[in-house]
C-alpha cells in the first residue's frame, strides 16, 4: 500500500497565468507555453471547429479504446534500466491504442516523445515545476517523466502506468484539436471560467487514462483490488494539493476515473459537454 500511495499521483497544472503545486510524494505536471496547434484531420472527415472541437470531437464516436494486449512486464525495485524499459513499453502500447482510435475517427495521429530523467530539466515550456514528477510539454510534444529514488525503491506498476496514460491524455487533447478550443476559450476569460476550463482538461485526461487502464482490467498489472484502492485514494486525497480547485474535487476525480474505466470509450470522457456540477 505504501508503493501505491507513492505512485497514486496528485496532478500539477502550469498554464500561462495559473500555477499550482502539490505536496503529494508523486505528482505530474502539464505545462504549455503557448496554445497548441490544431490537429490535422483525415480528408473524409468533415472539419470540426470552435467549441465543437471539445464538445463534439470525432474521437467520441469511435467506441471502445482498442485493446492492444499491453504487457509491459515486471518492474523490479532499484533498477533504472527496468523503469526505462517498462515506461517505453507502456508508451508503445498507448501509441498503438490511440493510433487505432484516430484511424477510426479518420483523424491524423502523431506520437508524442518520451524522455525519462532523474533530475529536473528546463523544457521548451519553461522551468520544471517544483515537486513535479511528470510534464507534458505541448511545444515539443514530449512527455517528461522524472524517476525519483522513492519510486525506484517502491515501484508500483499500476500507479506509474496511470500517470503516463494521463500525460498521454494531454497529448490526445492536443493532436485531436480539443486544446484548440481550450486555449481559445481561456483568452479573456474570468478566473472562475479559467478554473472551470482547467478542470475540464484535467478531468478528461484522467478519464482518458482510465479508459486505457480498462484495456488491462483483470491482468496482473490492473487487478480489481489495486484499481479500487487507487480510485479511493484519489477520492480522499486527489484535491488536497489544489486550493484553487483547478483539477476537481477528490470525489469528482474518482467519478471520472470510474466512468472511463467502466465504459472504456473516449466518448465517456466528454467533460466539455458535462454539466458544470459534474466537473467541480
Amino acid at each position: 500500500m505504501l508503493a501505491l500511495a507513492l505512485a497514486a499521483a496528485a496532478l500539477v497544472l502550469v498554464l500561462a497565468d495559473v500555477a499550482t503545486t502539490s505536496t503529494e510524494p508523486v505528482n505530474e505536471a502539464q505545462q504549455a507555453a503557448a496554445p497548441p496547434t490544431k490537429a490535422g484531420r483525415g480528408k473524409k472527415q468533415a472539419p470540426v471547429l470552435g467549441k465543437a472541437l471539445a464538445t463534439a470531437n470525432p474521437l467520441y464516436q469511435t467506441g471502445r479504446l482498442t485493446d492492444v494486449n499491453c504487457s509491459p512486464g515486471d518492474l523490479p525495485a532499484g533498477s533504472m534500466i527496468a523503469y526505462r524499459r517498462f515506461l517505453t513499453r507502456v508508451t508503445n502500447c498507448l501509441n498503438k491504442a490511440w493510433a487505432a482510435q484516430f484511424r477510426k475517427a479518420e483523424a491524423t495521429f502523431t506520437k508524442p516523445r518520451l524522455r525519462i530523467i532523474t533530475t529536473k530539466v528546463k523544457t521548451p515550456c519553461g522551468a520544471w515545476n517544483t515537486g513535479a514528477d511528470g510534464v507534458y510539454c505541448s511545444t515539443d510534444r514530449t512527455m517528461y517523466l522524472m524517476i525519483s529514488k522513492d519510486q525506484l525503491r517502491n515501484p508500483f506498476p499500476l500507479g506509474i502506468t496511470r500517470l503516463i496514460a494521463h500525460e498521454y491524455g494531454h497529448h490526445v487533447q492536443q493532436i485531436s484539436g480539443i486544446w484548440g478550443y481550450y486555449w481559445t476559450a481561456r483568452e479573456g476569460a474570468t478566473k472562475a471560467k479559467r478554473l472551470q476550463l482547467s478542470r475540464n482538461s484535467e478531468l478528461q485526461a484522467e478519464c482518458f487514462s482510465a479508459v486505457f487502464m480498462s484495456t488491462m482490467k483483470g491482468t496482473s498489472l490492473v487487478t480489481d483490488a489495486d484499481w479500487a484502492y487507487t480510485v479511493d485514494w484519489f477520492r480522499k486525497n486527489g484535491a488536497k494539493g489544489w486550493p484553487q480547485n483547478d483539477h476537481g474535487k477528490g470525489p469528482t476525480q474518482a467519478a471520472w476515473m470510474t466512468r472511463g474505466f467502466n465504459r472504456g470509450t473516449p466518448g465517456a470522457c466528454n467533460t466539455w459537454a458535462a454539466s458544470p456540477r459534474n466537473t467541480l
